[in-house]
């Protein structure tokens, strides 16, 4: 059984032009982003993907627990990703009739991480990385070791100011990472914006997620006279 259901995936934000580009929103089926309250009236479309057991689903490779009594990360993250790119976003775009030029995923905490994970691998032209559990162990590591060119790409992380006071030694070092990271996308050439936002990694969650959508909105109005095609493959006719 996969992670992503596929049928309760929703259309949260559609403008009237089908070819505009789409965000797919990484979120959690017990825990969902307040996507609802975000003024999401930008020039994309913004799909919800529901994604089960998130600690499985969303890590790129197995990894110890954090706290006491939880279970392992199990490390499932490929296979989401091909089952998002394979299976979600062309059921997506031929349910709601959309054909863009250009695709973003966006997530928060383990779907920021996935996220980033996703966009390195190829499969996106823009991420919003929010809050991202970038502290995850080998993270960093995988990032050097990346040679995807980025040119033309864009990527948001944010980060809590507060969340480098985290109570576990692991989380402490979520800041340093997300910047490290920051660094590794400029020198593969992407275009960057990151930001230290206030509160802790639970705080302020609708405006770093209203953050993420604007700062993607601000990229695509930017870049869209340059005529770029998608990272997923050519557009689709209308």
């Amino acid at each position: 059984m996969g992670h992503v259901f596929i049928g309760q995936m929703e259309l949260v934000a559609a403008p009237e032009d089908p070819r505009c580009p789409v965000v797919y929103l990484v979120d959690s089926v017990e825990h969902p982003l307040p996507i609802h309250a975000v003024d999401a009236m930008h020039n994309m479309a913004i799909v919800r993907v529901p994604v089960r057991d998130w600690n499985d689903a969303l890590t790129p490779w197995p990894a110890a627990g954090i706290y006491r009594g939880e279970p392992d990360f199990g490390g499932e993250a490929a296979a989401t990703l091909a089952e998002l790119v394979d299976a979600s976003v062309p059921a997506a775009e031929e349910k709601w009739g959309l054909i863009p030029q250009r695709r973003a995923v966006c997530g928060y905490s383990l779907g920021g991480l996935f996220s980033l994970y996703a966009f390195v691998g190829g499969s996106f032209d823009a991420c919003a990385c929010l809050s991202g559990s970038l502290w995850y162990e080998g993270w960093v590591d995988y990032m050097h070791k990346a040679s995807a060119d980025l040119s033309g790409a864009f990527a948001y992380l944010s980060v809590g100011a507060k969340e480098k006071r985290a109570a576990r030694s692991i989380l402490k070092g979520v800041q340093k990472n997300t910047e490290e990271c920051v660094r590794v996308l400029e020198q593969l050439g992407c275009s960057m914006r990151y930001a230290v936002v206030p509160g802790s990694h639970f705080e302020n969650v609708e405006q770093r997620l209203a953050a993420g959508l604007d700062a993607l909105a601000e990229f695509f109005a930017a870049t869209a006279e340059g005529g770029i095609q998608s990272r997923l493959g050519p557009e689709k006719e209308a």
